[in-house]
């Protein structure tokens, strides 16, 4: 069950903060991982397909969410997976363990060739080694995905003055800015760097309000630091919300970091959409493990 669930810090200049849990609709296919596949699994099945193919990394929330909902929906499926040096770590890697657990394929393929996936060429030589499949983008953007997201709204929400999420592909922010009121203001934290996701946005997005703010990366993709982890830590103590380091960690050390720098105004009310992705504290805390480091509390 979703619930919008305050959160209980004292703010200045009359500021509150909600958390949308998404990350409670479903404990395998949790957050944006859930809209984004919903739509496109009924494509699947109208089509008659029987294996969906999808892409991704070594601690993929949507190759472990394709897997799941591919095993209970009855498709085969097949992960691309960038980094043809994790064929050889599968055992030692959560996320793709669970998803070989749920019947998926794994072709590893190296970060070079990886970056051809959105090519016809790329996509034909696996229709040729697999056959016919379903084709769902790494992340699930689509519009398919951005119909979903566009249900992550609801009309209690019209309350909030600022809409926050997270963004890995841009797909979750497009369906939120489509399904927003004109009064409000969506906000989005790139974990990746630099701004190039506007362009990605603007293909599906129907308005203009809504803002990229790229200072909270930490570095970039996957990328974090023991500030990050105390903050996880920190809020996960203060308020028994879970975030993860890749995207909601970095999403609300960045509102909070904006509300002391009086980037909102007063009496700002900001919904933070938790997106999930909790199932990839585990292997971030293999590596945080590896490097003698603070790990991420889940319990």
């Amino acid at each position: 069950m979703v619930i919008n669930q305050q959160i209980p810090f004292q703010f200045p200049n009359e500021i509150t903060l909600h958390i949308k849990r998404e990350d409670l609709i479903h404990p395998f296919i949790s957050g944006n991982k859930f809209r984004k596949l919903k739509y496109n699994l009924l494509k699947a099945n109208k089509e008659n397909k029987t294996q969906l193919l999808t892409f991704g990394g070594a601690f993929s929330n949507h190759i472990a969410a394709v897997a799941y909902a591919g095993k209970k929906n009855n498709f085969e499926t097949i992960g691309i997976i960038r980094g043809d040096e994790l064929e050889s770590q599968i055992y030692e890697n959560p996320t793709l363990l669970f998803a070989q657990e749920c019947g998926m394929k794994f072709h590893f393929v190296t970060r070079e060739e990886y970056k051809d996936k959105n090519t016809d060429l790329f996509i034909e030589k696996f229709r040729n080694i697999y056959g016919d499949f379903y084709l769902i983008p790494e992340g699930g953007a689509n519009s398919l995905a951005v119909k979903g997201c566009e249900e992550i709204l609801t009309k209690e929400d019209s309350e909030y003055s600022h809409i926050c999420c997270s963004i890995g592909t841009g797909g979750t922010i497009s369906g939120l800015i489509n399904s927003s009121h004109s009064h409000q203001k969506i906000i989005g934290f790139p974990s990746l760097k630099g701004d190039f996701l506007s362009e990605d946005i603007r293909k599906f997005a129907v308005k203009t309000n809504w803002e990229l703010i790229t200072d909270y990366h930490f570095g970039g993709y996957g990328k974090i630091n023991e500030e990050l982890v105390r903050f996880i830590n920190d809020f996960y103590q203060q308020t028994n919300v879970p975030l993860d380091p890749i995207y909601t960690g970095k999403m609300l050390y960045g509102i909070v970091d904006l509300i002391e720098k009086d980037y909102f105004p007063k009496g700002a009310k900001i919904l933070a959409i938790h997106t999930g992705g909790i199932q990839g504290i585990k292997g971030m805390n293999i590596y945080l493990k590896k490097k003698n480091l603070q790990q991420i509390i889940t319990q």
